[in-house]
């Protein structure tokens, strides 16, 4: 018999655990065929999400836990999960209930006729905000372009991965981590579902501007050094300007005798030439700073529980 595991990783989602069990409670129930695992894994919450997941542990021996020793991150805490499962396969769903349990079993079905990674690809995004949707579509557009491997758009962790792509995922433990682009970045089968997103029943999302942001930065230089190479184009296409400016003003004064003149425009070319630079700079410190976090070679995340079987 196949052993599927559901990985669930979980920070300040004590409100949902109780629907959320019921979900996977009927999603094993129905498809018991397979053996099941629900590994949850604690990111460090700071309610009771853990004391919630014991207790679905008590009822339920299907149910394992992984508590990390603080809040690592999403990224952190679904490596964790990678590491931990023993399934032949596992659907990465978020504890939120915005995935739906209900195409889980067609995953499954693609999964038997030999795909390794069927992906859930949104329709609807639930209640998000205009802008929000606006923003992350562009941002999508804008990584497709700068990495030489397609990126799924409109694609989150809401997947089914077989155990080949599991031991992958698992080999790869850089610290700044985008896993929604190692999904891509390794290959193998895919195959694409569509669903739309429901909207979250309880609490509210940790994932603000400010996190998101951080995470599309993260995305890009991750796997592109494009920004890098942008610099040093606008660095070429201003240094040539200035070239031929001085070249202009020098013929204009030594031929002409004309005074050069201009102090306004001096200041703002001055101002500009700073942002450039410090734009530069702060482009060469994203990678300089992931250089220096790769080489401290610290776990990316710390077990403080563990429970299973």
């Amino acid at each position: 018999m196949k052993k599927v595991s559901i990985l669930i990783p979980c920070y300040n989602e004590e409100e949902n655990m109780s629907s959320l069990y019921q979900a996977i409670k009927e999603l094993m129930d129905n498809n018991s065929q397979y053996e099941w695992e629900a590994l949850l894994v604690n990111d460090g919450s700071k309610d009771h999400t853990l004391e919630k997941i014991k207790e679905l542990r008590k009822q339920d021996k299907r149910i394992s836990y992984v508590s990390l020793s603080r809040n690592f991150g999403k990224e952190a805490a679904m490596l964790a999960g990678f590491d931990y499962v023993t399934g032949d396969c596992l659907v990465n769903v978020d504890a939120d209930l915005q995935d739906p349990f209900d195409i889980i079993p067609e995953m499954l079905k693609y999964w038997e006729e030999g795909y390794d990674d069927i992906y859930a690809r949104r329709l609807s995004r639930g209640k998000e905000s205009w802008l929000r949707k606006s923003l992350s579509m562009m941002y999508y557009s804008l990584i497709q372009k700068m990495t030489n491997f397609d990126m799924l758009p409109n694609v989150g962790d809401f997947r089914l991965l077989d155990r080949k792509c599991i031991d992958e995922l698992k080999r790869l433990r850089e610290t700044e981590r985008y896993t929604k682009g190692l999904y891509c970045w390794i290959g193998f089968n895919k195959k694409e579902i569509g669903f739309n997103r429901g909207s979250r029943q309880h609490g509210q999302s940790n994932w603000g501007f400010r996190k998101l942001f951080g995470l599309a930065i993260n995305g890009i230089t991750s796997f592109s050094n494009i920004p890098l190479r942008i610099s040093t184009f606008i660095g070429m296409i201003i240094s040539i300007y200035a070239f031929c400016h001085l070249a202009y003003f020098l013929i204009k004064t030594l031929v002409f005798g004309d005074d050069v003149q201009g102090f306004p425009t001096l200041v703002i070319l001055i101002l500009f030439l700073g942002g450039v630079q410090l734009l530069s700079i702060g482009i060469i410190g994203e990678y300089v700073g992931k250089i220096y976090n790769e080489s401290k070679r610290r776990p990316v995340y710390i077990v403080r529980e563990y429970e299973a079987g």
